[in-house]
């Protein structure tokens, strides 16, 4: 007869960061996706998995309509529709692949 005794701690493991200008809010409103890319914890959004099919509709709503959202570019040009878009597809992509990651914002 023996005893086995293990300590573990579970660290957190960043899987995902990325920078988004503010001034492509307008764009993501009209997208419908602001909140969730900026305030997903106002909506109850806590996991990545919870984000997907937003941003699989917000992406869908960019790319289907590319000349409304290049009306948002802002006049200073820092930020543009094709970052906000590479910006999506990126994101959603980290989400698919870690579903049960914790959204950690910083505004």
């Amino acid at each position: 007869m023996s005893l086995d005794v293990t300590l573990l701690k579970t660290m957190p493991i960043e899987v995902f960061k990325a920078n988004i200008t503010h001034n492509l809010c307008k764009m993501a409103e009209a997208a419908g996706i602001y909140k969730h890319l900026w305030r997903p914890d106002e909506i109850g959004i806590t996991k990545a998995g919870e984000l997907i099919s937003h941003l699989e509709d917000g992406l869908e709503y960019l790319e289907n309509n590319p000349d409304y959202c290049k009306t948002f570019n802002p006049k200073n040009g820092w930020g543009t529709y094709e970052g906000l878009v590479k910006f999506v597809k990126e994101y959603l992509a980290a989400c698919k692949a870690n579903p049960d990651a914790e959204i950690e914002i910083s505004r």
